[in-house]
């Protein structure tokens, strides 16, 4: 399917009341393949092949690759289609001509991993140093907050006027000529007008019990919708859009949703009950001028018992598994969500609220997450979790600072109280590589409303104008967040002066990007991990050494992903014993590591960095990079604490030739017997110790250089071992369809496996790639294989 031009469309197709057509193409667990509509009520079962990024594009639902896995071709079209604002629009000021001849970055967004494509160019004007320019970019900067929050803030002393949470008055007054000064303004605004359409149109959100992961798609469906909603009366004030939100909030707490009592927001899985909390806190404060008398009666009443409530039961209840286990020492996405929603919640209706319950949630709340959610980022800037469940996390941080600062005019330190949370941003930039993220481990549940976007946040606040600019070109930016987080006034190029290369050097995480270009979908680029494996809330694998590997325009080596969430004990611990290290997406076979003596890496894993170089190589202002051929980086480890059967085990990796070739080498003594795997969506034809995979038009060569004595290359499929140890009680092993396994197999001893990757670029002929020569892991330095 063709790529998405980022010009605005319109149109929406209904094939029936639950399907909505989506422009973008294939790119999360709802994509039907086949029909190519979204399906509403996705079977987390599902088991595409591909990888993808799971967040909300700006059509529709996009989700979190809950069942999907690895890797796979990039389709792309590099038709341009920005959007330009015609010249009156762009009369405003000198800065808003100059913003709307440019108009939006990317061309386009790639059809499979929806990310931005750029233009090729080497027209340096355009693209120049990110910055915020307020004084030059008048027309484009928001007023001044008219009010003056008190001396001494307190969470229940709150502005006086509505709305109070992320969107005050005064920035609803200003969007509409912001909206026609900036061409993303506009286009985010158009595509949330759509979405709201979208959403109008369809039936409530159904009740649905999934597993272990509750009601918690229904809680962000219509959290999603609801904003999108009034957000589309804020903007029109037409109240058909007041009228349809209120029959979605209606709807949840109706006799029809789930069971009656006080468990209908499901508080045994207190993230729904947050993001209903949330949804109905939103909808009371956004359309607060609007309801009548008896709604918010409604809506508040509804809020407290069956949200806010529940959370002072969860905090009274803090080591109760099944309660209120995430406010007690939970440094991960559990703990920013709940407090998030009970914070938006309590702060929306506090002054209205006669039973006191809003005032005891935000005494409680805002302590809490600055112990525990504030410090899920690491010393490195990592997400003390994944990947993907650093959206959750910050999602729910972002949301509870920004209205703690609307409402209150302080965010009471939860942006500051970590140091370490302002380099987050940064996790996230090298995270995402051209052929998706860097996704180990699980990814989470369907996303919804859950974003990046709490990067535009981030980057005003800290003064980071690279984070604007790269999530402002992203897919899931259109949305009512970005509205108001984004700071206009900014300009530049997130890449210019961008390194290609960070080492994340933080014991628990541990972790290296290395890339040939920020802005060629085509380029290398090649992260590796080692880090612990325990400390992740049990959404880890088993993968010290795990890594993955773009090039092409496609990814060759990649991720399965998550298992099923209803599977048997897949969140049992993460202890050695562990019924989750049975299933194979979580142990160590299913990762892209060295497996010895076909067993689980062990749990108490302390890999040691050993090197992580680079000759500094930075992006430029043009989308066009020129690196000379003896640009470089590389990473190695002391992995041996990953096996008792080990004496010694130390891994790296390295960029050669310009960026254009990889070497991947092993350093291994081992009383048993050594697997290496990797796992690829190519087809793989194998001669002797040399693989060739293909994936459409494209190919990489990889091979063993000095091949040792007894090694084998043979592939296979991806799935639990022979020899695994059985799957107990109901638990069913999730299939891995159109993935293979490329093995290279050694008996016990000692070995030096060195695994050169050669993509097969267009223009360069076999003699344009290297060999390197063999050089001990202890022995790499930036220049150690530059010699042929």
């Amino acid at each position: 399917m063709a790529s998405n031009n980022y010009s605005y469309n319109a149109t929406y197709n209904h094939s029936n009341a639950s399907n909505i057509h989506t422009p973008y193409g294939s790119g999360d667990p709802y994509y039907n393949e086949s029909t190519g509509f979204i399906n509403p009520n996705p079977n987390k079962k599902g088991t595409s092949k591909w990888v993808k990024i799971g967040i909300p594009v700006a059509l529709v639902v996009i989700a979190a690759a809950v069942v999907g896995v690895v890797l796979g071709i990039r389709h792309k079209n590099s038709s341009s289609s920005s959007s330009s604002a015609s010249s009156a629009e762009a009369a405003a000021s000198q800065a808003a001509s100059v913003k709307n001849e440019i108009g939006l970055y990317p061309t386009a967004t790639d059809s499979l991993y929806l990310l931005p494509i750029y233009p090729s160019t080497t027209n340096t004007a355009a693209f120049t140093s990110p910055t915020f320019n307020p004084s030059s970019n008048v027309a484009l900067a928001w007023p001044s907050d008219p009010w003056t929050p008190p001396a001494s803030p307190a969470p229940t002393s709150v502005r006086p006027d509505r709305p109070r949470l992320i969107a005050p008055s005064y920035k609803w007054q200003a969007l509409p000529d912001l909206i026609k000064n900036d061409p993303y303004m506009k286009y985010w605004n158009d595509t949330i007008f759509g979405n709201a359409t979208a959403y109008y149109s369809l039936p409530v959100v159904q009740y649905y019990m999934d597993g272990d992961s509750g009601i918690l798609d229904n809680a962000r469906e219509i959290k999603m919708r609801v904003k999108a909603f009034a957000y589309a009366y804020r903007m029109t004030n037409d109240t058909k859009w007041v009228d349809r939100a209120y029959k979605e909030l209606q709807n949840c707490v109706s006799d029809s949703f789930g069971p009656s009592g006080d468990l209908k927001w499901n508080p045994t899985h207190f993230l729904d009950t947050a993001e209903f909390t949330a949804a109905f806190g939103y909808a009371y404060d956004w359309l607060y001028d609007v309801w009548t008398d008896d709604q918010k009666t409604t809506l508040r009443s509804n809020m407290i018992f069956y949200g806010l409530n529940r959370g002072l039961i969860a905090y009274n209840n803090s080591d109760n598994l099944w309660t209120g286990w995430w406010s007690n020492n939970t440094q991960g996405n559990w703990n920013c969500v709940c407090n998030g929603g009970l914070t938006v919640g309590a702060l929306a209706i506090v002054g209205d609220d006669t039973t006191g319950t809003a005032e005891q949630i935000l005494g409680l709340t805002i302590d809490n997450a600055k112990q525990n959610c504030a410090q899920a980022v690491v010393t490195d800037g990592s997400w003390t979790e994944t990947a993907n469940y650093w959206y959750f996390g910050t999602t729910g941080h972002a949301e509870m600072s920004s209205s703690l600062m609307t409402a209150t005019g302080s965010d009471f330190d939860l942006l500051t109280v970590n140091p370490n949370f302002e380099k987050t941003g940064l996790y996230h930039m090298y995270i995402t590589g051209p052929g998706s993220l860097f996704s180990y481990g699980d990814h989470g549940p369907n996303k919804f409303s859950t974003t990046a976007n709490g990067m535009m946040l981030y980057g005003d606040y800290f003064k980071h104008p690279e984070y604007v600019l790269f999530q402002r070109d992203q897919h899931d930016a259109p949305e009512p967040w970005s509205m108001f987080w984004y700071n206009p006034t900014v300009a530049g190029a997130f890449w210019d002066g961008m390194p290609l290369d960070h080492f994340f050097t933080d014991p628990l995480t541990q972790w290296a990007s290395m890339r040939g270009s920020w802005t060629d979908e085509n380029t290398l680029y090649v992260a590796m991990k080692f880090g612990k494996n325990q400390g992740h809330q049990t959404h880890n694998d088993l993968d010290v050494g795990d890594f993955v590997l773009d090039a092409l325009g496609t990814r060759w080596a990649g991720e399965l992903g998550s298992g099923d969430y209803r599977s048997e004990n897949y969140f049992s611990n993460d202890t050695q014993g562990s019924e989750r290290w049975l299933y194979y997406r979580k142990r160590s076979e299913g990762q892209n590591t060295v497996l010895v003596g076909a067993q689980n890496q062990l749990v108490t894993a302390a890999p040691q960095i050993l090197q992580n170089l680079t000759t500094g190589d930075s992006q430029g202002s043009s989308t066009v990079i020129d690196l000379s051929s003896d640009s470089t980086a590389l990473f190695t480890g002391d992995l041996s604490s990953a096996y008792d059967t080990v004496t010694e085990w130390k891994r790296g990796i390295r960029l050669l030739n310009g960026r254009k070739q990889v070497l991947l080498q092993d350093d291994i003594n081992a009383s048993d017997s050594i697997m290496w795997r990797m796992h690829t969506n190519a087809t793989v034809e194998i001669s002797g110790t040399s693989a060739t995979l293909t994936i459409g038009d494209k190919k990489l060569q990889m091979t063993i250089l000095n091949p040792p004595d007894g090694v084998t290359m043979t592939q296979g499929p991806a799935q639990r071992l022979s020899t695994d140890p059985p799957l107990i009680d109901n638990q069913v092993d999730q299939p891995n369809p159109g993935v293979t396994v490329v093995m290279i197999n050694l008996p016990a001893g000692q070995y030096s496996l060195q695994v050169l990757f050669n993509p097969q670029w267009d223009g360069m002929s076999a003699s344009d790639f290297v060999t390197p020569p063999s050089v001990p892991i202890d022995n790499w330095s930036l220049t150690s294989h530059n010699s042929q």
